[in-house]
């Protein structure tokens, strides 16, 4: 009798522990989706190549931009000089986790933020982030990219857009620059910081 009903509780956790793995999983890809809607209807011209940069960021932050500090300083200091107009909202999560957030350039045009702060925050965002294995990227962006596909978008350029992903992936690139779809009707201007610094140091000048 003991041996049955041992037997009948191990049974019981087992399903119990696959209900909740299933639920894990539906409630990720609930999170991709809810990702994916909100970026879409922020930015509605975004091809496949724009939604895989989102994804991207929250995984590698602004490390990629920062190999050379001295000319990524210069490059952030053209790119607030050569640029009256910054649209789109002050800050945004990237991807479904918001492990970095996408800051716009704005807050320091405007005063809000010296450049010194906000250049800062984003060095160290960049220095204090590890990035992912390509394959463990390559592997996760597959399931993302799954979940994008089921959701029937009717994205412009979705096949090469996928081919030219799928090809960077394989020659172990991950990096991918916003479409000029994206560009031409929304000229972005922003950074990556990460989500802690922004948070902590970062949002509350924002909203003073």
């Amino acid at each position: 009798m003991c041996k049955i009903i041992k037997h009948q509780l191990i049974a019981s956790i087992i399903i119990v522990l696959m209900l909740l793995i299933s639920s894990c999983e539906n409630y990720e890809e609930y999170r991709i989706k809810q990702s994916v809607r909100q970026h879409m209807e922020r930015y509605p011209h975004s091809t496949l190549c724009d939604i895989y940069k989102n994804f991207f960021q929250d995984y590698y932050g602004p490390g990629h931009l920062l190999s050379d500090i001295a000319r990524a300083d210069n490059y952030l200091r053209n790119e607030l000089q050569n640029n009256n107009s910054f649209e789109g909202s002050d800050f945004e999560p990237t991807g479904y986790e918001g492990n970095f957030y996408r800051v716009n350039l704005r807050v320091i045009a405007d005063g809000r933020i010296t450049y010194d702060k906000f250049f800062d925050a984003f060095v160290r965002s960049a220095q204090s982030t590890t990035p992912p294995k390509i394959e463990w990227w390559k592997e996760k962006w597959h399931e993302i990219e799954q979940v994008i596909l089921d959701m029937e978008l009717q994205l412009p350029e979705l096949s090469s857009d996928h081919a030219k992903i799928k090809t960077q992936l394989e020659q172990g690139t991950a990096v991918m620059h916003h479409s000029s779809l994206y560009n031409s009707h929304y000229a972005p201007h922003y950074r990556i910081i990460k989500r802690d610094i922004f948070f902590e140091e970062i949002l509350p000048l924002i909203k003073r």
